[in-house]
């Protein structure tokens, strides 16, 4: 099974990949990893982190496996429907939206990691601020 990695601050997190459920997604993130950026604190979604992929070419993806409240750990890309595009990391309860509103995004993955460090890297982010962070795909 494919596994995303994901190395922020001194954590590092694997998710399991969901090539059947979310292809098209995962196939673009495929061309665009690694990807060496920023971790921030969610503004309007909850106990969640994102990174900005603005600068990121994506091709048009389908809304596939798409979700407006991911569970603990689950892994969103966001191809920009309707606000910037980005890739969200749901850390707790999390109710995916921004000031356009409501928005869903195409589950591409879940990590496999405790509610406690989810949490604590959550509340890092919301109070030391960013991080770097590098994702990659193996």
């Amino acid at each position: 099974m494919t596994q995303l990695t994901i190395d922020v601050a001194d954590y590092a997190f694997e998710a399991d990949v969901f090539e059947e459920k979310a292809p098209e997604s995962v196939e673009a993130m495929r061309e665009f990893l690694p990807l060496e950026s920023t971790l921030m604190h969610v503004r309007y979604s909850g106990i969640a982190t994102w990174i900005n992929i603005d600068e990121i070419e994506l091709p048009n993806l389908p809304r596939e496996n798409h979700t407006a409240y991911p569970s603990r750990g689950d892994v969103l890309l966001y191809p920009g429907y309707r606000n910037e595009q980005e890739i969200l990391v749901a850390c707790g309860p999390t109710r995916f939206s921004s000031p356009a509103g409501e928005l869903a995004g195409n589950h591409v993955a879940t990590i496999d990691a405790s509610a406690e460090t989810l949490k604590e890297l959550e509340e890092r982010t919301l109070h030391e601020g960013a991080f770097d962070v590098t994702l990659s795909m193996r």
